[in-house]
């Protein structure tokens, strides 16, 4: 019978007694036979009720080295009650440790192959999937430093940029006429706003490298830093920012003052022509905190809710708002960080609530 292109590798750790010449000859027109007395790097592990006691604790050493990658265990089961290892049953005991499928002697080829292949593919794939998380992982983090290496080269050339176009409205204002000092008007407002979106880029860039450890927190103390760092925005709006007590929860302080502080600010900029209303509020769900802001203002089309998380996605121009569209997106990436969603309930008349979840310190309501 002929291989296949991939040939697995199967160890046979069946002792002398427990007939080793025949399940290797069973083995080998399908599969490469290694049967060495010692555990060895194979694709999977064949043992039966005399030889599993020997090798319990080289196997588990090997499935724990192996993990997160699959490392299946096959027993032989003999028909013999002073050999047996436990078989799972529901209403008595469990699975023995390590074994992840069982096949009862005496064996049956086509059942054997089966099995075994089964087991085979299932590791293939934890193995591909293993390949490819690597990969991802490798992507992220080159992409994180081609933003990082982006954003940062480009403030010096635009410092300068900025510099001279300051100088020259210093210098020659007065010699421009009424449409070269609105296009100098423009060069200048274009240069201040790609400042604004290279130095978000740059944070939004550092969200995983630069943050600190997730640690206990209380949210108030972290939303009372946000509301000092607004303290000018609401004053000069009149907003109204009331928040009931909040939780304790597992996170980066700095992060979630970011949270807060871009979420009211967008509350409170975008609140149409009515004076600023935003409550924030907190309830438990399960192991999390779903921790809300909600506002009175202009709403959000519900076609657009999902848009505005994206990196530079707008609803507005620039001169109706200000703002590099940025700011959603960090949040979105800071409670990803958290291992929690964000999310937004709105519609365009009737304000919005962003809402998002944060991992509990503990089981019960603090």
């Amino acid at each position: 019978m002929s291989r296949p292109d991939r040939t697995e590798t199967i160890q046979v750790l069946i002792n002398d007694d427990g007939n080793r010449a025949a399940v290797r000859q069973l083995l080998e027109d399908r599969y490469e036979v290694e049967t060495e007395r010692s555990v060895e790097d194979v694709d999977l592990y064949l043992v039966d009720d005399y030889s599993f006691h020997d090798y319990h604790d080289p196997l588990r050493e090997r499935v724990e080295e192996t993990d997160p990658v699959f490392c299946p265990v096959v027993l032989v089961r003999r028909d013999d009650e002073h050999h047996a290892v436990p078989l799972p049953n529901p209403n008595e005991r469990d699975s023995p440790l390590l074994i992840d499928d069982i096949v009862e002697a005496p064996i049956d080829r086509t059942l054997l192959y089966r099995r075994l292949n089964t087991l085979l593919i299932r590791r293939n794939q934890s193995q591909e999937l293993m390949h490819y998380v690597s990969k991802l992982e490798e992507s992220n983090r080159s992409l994180e430093q081609f933003a990082y290496a982006a954003s940062h080269d480009l403030q010096e050339p635009l410092r300068m940029v900025s510099s001279y176009l300051q100088l020259i409205e210093q210098r020659y204002e007065d010699d421009l006429d009424q449409e070269g000092q609105e296009f100098l008007g423009y060069a200048i407002d274009g240069a201040d706003r790609m400042r604004d979106m290279i130095e978000g880029l740059l944070e939004y860039s550092r969200i995983d490298t630069r943050g600190s450890p997730l640690e206990p927190i209380d949210l108030d103390g972290v939303l009372d830093e946000a509301l000092a760092d607004l303290r000018m925005k609401i004053d000069e709006h009149d907003a109204d920012v009331r928040a009931e007590s909040l939780p304790r929860v597992r996170g980066d302080d700095d992060q979630l003052r970011q949270v807060f502080q871009n979420l009211i600010s967008n509350a409170i900029e975008y609140s149409g022509e009515q004076s600023p209303q935003v409550r924030v509020t907190a309830r438990r769900s399960g192991l999390e905190w779903e921790i809300s802001v909600s506002d009175n203002g202009v709403g959000i089309d519900p076609d657009d809710q999902d848009r505005i998380f994206e990196l530079f996605q707008r609803l507005h121009s620039h001169t109706e708002h200000d703002g590099s569209g940025i700011g959603l997106a960090l949040c979105k990436r800071i409670i990803e960080r958290h291992d929690g969603q964000i999310w937004v309930e709105s519609n365009a008349d009737s304000g919005s609530t962003f809402s998002f979840t944060l991992p509990a310190v503990d089981t019960g309501r603090n």
